[in-house]
């Protein structure tokens, strides 16, 4: 089945918003980002118009949304994006085709990946973010944990249930298990942002 030049994500749509309010209090006015796992690239668009002064980089692990992601961008005038590139987060080397990233990023953007992806993708994502953020750039989390003496939501416990009926390798993380992860990479919990629909946005950096 082919895919639509503008494949759309509902979800995308409506939390771009206010994930996009928390990086502006975070982020500089200028810098390099990489994006992992960019999907359908409404964010990238959204996020790089917004942001002018970010030249941003979109990646996903396959080329089957690639000609959305520039969709998007070209719709919004997001001028900054670079062409989309393939990147499988437990490979050694990124981007996974071509060259590999030599310039170090100031922000490491992925959303909606570590519940949807073995867990083996979590502890890769952490490395890979140690490896290639400069010394004070942020890795920047988005959607649903699990935490520790916090009421989960009846949402959230549906929709680890239906990932899991799915792949018995997705399902949403407990944030004391993504945290350990990155202690063992280098990185640390910085900032934790609640977000509508029950999600989190997580700021990581290195720990000193």
């Amino acid at each position: 089945m082919s895919t639509s030049p503008l494949a759309h994500s509902p979800a995308a749509e409506r939390n771009q918003g206010p994930i996009l309010s928390v990086l502006q209090t975070v982020l500089g006015t200028t810098g390099n980002a990489l994006e992992i796992a960019s999907g359908t690239g409404q964010h990238a668009a959204h996020f790089s118009a917004a942001l002018p002064g970010w030249r941003w980089q979109p990646t996903d692990l396959t080329d089957a949304l690639f000609a959305s992601i520039q969709g998007w961008c070209k719709q919004t005038g997001a001028v900054q994006v670079q062409p989309p590139l393939r990147l499988d987060v437990t490979q050694p080397q990124w981007p996974s085709e071509g060259p590999p990233f030599t310039a170090p990023f100031d922000l490491i953007y992925c959303a909606n990946m570590i519940h949807i992806a073995p867990w083996e993708c979590c502890t890769a994502l952490m490395q890979g973010a140690a490896r290639h953020l400069t010394p004070d750039g942020l890795l920047v989390t988005y959607g649903p944990y699990l935490e520790k003496d916090v009421h989960t939501a009846p949402g959230n416990l549906a929709f680890d249930a239906s990932l899991r009926a799915q792949d018995s390798q997705w399902g949403i993380r407990a944030l004391e298990d993504v945290a350990q992860e990155a202690h063992a990479a280098g990185l640390q919990l910085a900032q934790r942002h609640a977000m509508p629909a029950n999600n989190l946005l997580l700021v990581w950096k290195r720990r000193r």
